[in-house]
């Protein structure tokens, strides 16, 4: 369909406004960048806006060499992946038998869970529970407690609800069993929900720190937000104070601005890479549950 004037003039005012917009985003990120791969006098001499000067990459040499960020490294990205996994199979578990009318009691389990959306413990209770389950101070205090997101199972329930019930029935006197029809029918056409669900919570499992703050002392169990937090919140001799595993610099080598513009990319990047992997199926299922609402 061919576009009149001024209609090819108003989607030009808007590709305008979206591109500046989207440079108004992305400088922060370019600036970070750029101080990463910067000396250490063109930093502290205010040099470095959006280009490195006096190009380097020791920060990242400093940055993945170091012990602490290796391991909070490792503990992230274990955490984003069973994390993840964990959330989605719950997810998938629970919303398959909810999207069956037939099953006895779905009204009131469907009550208890949008219910629970609405009213919470609070984080007092919750770190009682935690504490009484034994959790505290565990790799599953992670996991654990954020298990089954409320809101993802409601969108997994209506996308299940929408494969046709006669591909079940086939499947049926196939000699399938329900969880053969869920894993091998059911959840392959539900990709582009799942795909969604599983960006979500991976990218809450790796940027996610406040329940580190709550249950975990063990310093061997910091995730890389944590890690980050008190590399920027705290100056060089807090963290050489605080720390025995923290980031030990000589601030007459390397600013401690480009090491912590390093470690803030090094933390970014994996994250950027697994979303295009996922876009397709992401767009896709937000134009389905935008028809669907």
């Amino acid at each position: 369909m061919r576009l009149s004037r001024g209609e090819q003039f108003a989607s030009s005012i808007n590709y305008i406004f979206l591109g500046l917009f989207a440079l108004l985003a992305l400088a922060p990120f370019v600036h970070v960048l750029a101080q990463s791969l910067s000396s250490h006098h063109a930093i502290t001499s205010g040099k470095v806006s959006l280009w490195p000067v006096d190009f380097t990459i020791q920060a990242y040499i400093r940055v993945l060499s170091e012990r602490a960020f290796l391991n909070s490294f490792t503990v992230s990205v274990l955490r984003t992946v069973v994390g993840t996994v964990v959330n989605v199979l719950l997810t998938c578990l629970l919303a398959y038998p909810l999207s069956k009318s037939y099953i006895k009691g779905r009204s009131v389990i469907m009550f208890l869970i949008v219910f629970s959306m609405m009213f919470g413990g609070g984080m007092i209770p919750t770190f009682l529970i935690v504490k009484a389950t034994g959790l505290l101070n565990t790799f599953w205090a992670f996991i654990i407690p954020g298990a089954v997101s409320a809101f993802n199972v409601i969108i997994m329930k209506n996308f299940f609800q929408s494969v046709p019930a006669e591909l079940e029935e086939s499947a049926k006197i196939d000699g399938a069993s329900n969880m053969g029809i869920l894993f091998r029918i059911v959840v392959p056409l539900s990709m582009p929900a799942i795909a969604t669900i599983i960006l979500f919570h991976g990218v809450a499992h790796w940027n996610a720190f406040f329940d580190t703050v709550l249950y975990i002392s063990n310093r061997d169990l910091f995730p890389l937000q944590v890690y980050l937090r008190e590399l920027i919140v705290f100056n060089n001799s807090d963290i050489n104070t605080n720390s025995s595993n923290s980031l030990n610099m000589d601030s007459t080598l390397l600013a401690l601005e480009s090491l912590k513009a390093a470690a803030l990319i090094a933390s970014t990047v994996p994250i950027l890479i697994v979303y295009p992997f996922l876009q397709k199926y992401f767009t896709k299922g937000i134009m389905l549950g935008s028809v669907k609402g």
